[in-house]
């Protein structure tokens, strides 16, 4: 038996680590409900114009960009456990907060704005903890333990949205409800781990050293860098396009409900689960860089497809196309800056990673909502065309993303 058959059965067979996927289930389940609520909320309820969802979702998105910072700066210096439990303990009382508004007649702009930006606020928080966590989890095998991982938020979506996506049937409360005890159960899974001490820091550092110090161990590792700059410009127009225009193509194009784009999100989202569920057959994948590229260069034509407004069938198709291609690009930025990262700022990297893109979802809403009702639904898609094409070769010429070897791979570098 080789070493590395030792360490992969190692990893199913880890009780922390399997402690660490339960929680993920549970969070994956009720935090992957919250786009598709909030989204039908504001196109499908209130049927709002495109520039002004535009805004109420960079409102909801653009707080978090800061406690972002703050959250990867913490989870270096605290145990990450410890914010993940306190986090979920309060997070559940928000979607049930929203069912009181709902049976008190006060479902309004206003009140899905709170509701939306307390669990951003939230997810600023847990995010860089969680991600921390995997790290101290995985052993020696990063590339698959983040494989596994993602491959099992995008399978848990798939049915958390075919459940969200029966609100207008079995009601927006019982939605919530469901949410809130998702959340919950993922405090109690997280319980399971037994609490980590956090790496030595400076005593004398304080916390805006801490904030600071996170952004120019970003800056001065140039891999990490230039891939988080690629990730955040491709995440403003494509993930952008995913979360603002996707649910306005639906609506006007296509004269959809929020069961069809439930239906949508999950052929999405099953694309890319079958990605991960490939990749971790594979891995390690000696130059993750590459095809990290690569996948930005192919998305021009699926976008190019949802562009000429096809039959329902290829529109089908193509979102599973681009989820397949998200899978990629997700799993292998966060693998390399999973591997690229130094220890002792690994939490406040990853919030830099987590701040481009979450920070990129209010900018682009912004910019794609205003598009929308400028030029048009569809021509909104063609931004995402230009930038993905500059993209690439951005990357492959002026950054060292293409030349980039994992340390696991046994090649020449």
């Amino acid at each position: 038996m080789t070493e590395s058959t030792r360490v992969n059965k190692s990893i199913w067979r880890d009780s922390k680590f399997l402690a660490y996927m339960g929680s993920i289930t549970f969070y994956s389940a009720g935090f992957s409900m919250q786009q598709l609520i909030i989204s039908w909320l504001l196109v499908g309820v209130l049927v709002l114009p495109g520039d002004e969802v535009g805004l109420v979702q960079a409102a909801i998105g653009i707080p978090g960009l800061f406690l972002m910072l703050w959250g990867g700066a913490s989870a270096d210096n605290r145990d990450p456990r410890s914010i993940l439990i306190n986090v979920y303990a309060i997070t559940w009382l928000f979607p049930l907060m929203l069912v009181v508004c709902i049976h008190y007649d006060l479902l309004n702009i206003w009140t899905i704005l709170l509701f939306g930006l307390a669990v951003s606020t939230a997810t600023s928080f847990s995010s860089p903890a969680q991600q921390a966590i995997l790290t101290q989890v995985a052993g020696g095998e990063i590339q698959k333990a983040v494989t596994a991982s993602t491959a099992l938020m995008f399978l848990v979506q798939i049915f958390s949205l075919g459940f969200a996506g029966q609100m207008d049937n079995v009601g927006l409360s019982t939605v919530l409800t469901v949410q809130a005890g998702c959340i919950l159960l993922g405090a109690l899974a997280i319980m399971r781990l037994n609490k980590t001490a956090p790496l030595p820091q400076p005593a004398d550092e304080t916390s805006w050293q801490r904030l600071t110090n996170g952004f120019k161990a970003t800056y001065n590792n140039k891999r990490v860098y230039h891939l988080l700059l690629i990730n955040f410009i491709s995440s403003v127009f494509n993930a952008g396009a995913f979360m603002t225009v996707v649910p306005f193509v639906v609506k006007r194009a296509y004269e959809g409900d929020a069961l069809q784009l439930a239906t949508i999100m999950i052929i999405f989202y099953l694309g890319a689960t079958l990605t991960n569920l490939f990749m971790l057959r594979v891995m390690p994948i000696a130059r993750p860089g590459r095809w990290f590229l690569l996948m930005q260069l192919s998305r021009v034509v699926i976008l190019a497809l949802l562009w000429i407004k096809p039959d329902w069938w290829l529109l089908i198709i193509a979102m599973f196309a681009w989820g397949l291609n998200m899978g990629v690009t997700t799993t292998l930025s966060r693998t390399i800056v999973q591997e690229s990262a130094e220890p002792e700022f690994r939490a406040r990297i990853l919030s830099v990673y987590s701040l481009g893109l979450i920070g990129s979802a209010p900018i682009g809403a912004i910019v794609l909502g205003n598009i929308i009702e400028i030029f048009g639904t569809l021509e909104a898609l063609i931004p995402a065309m230009f930038v993905s094409i500059i993209l690439f070769i951005y990357g492959v010429f002026f950054s060292p993303i293409w030349n980039y070897v994992s340390p696991t791979s046994t090649i020449d570098r």
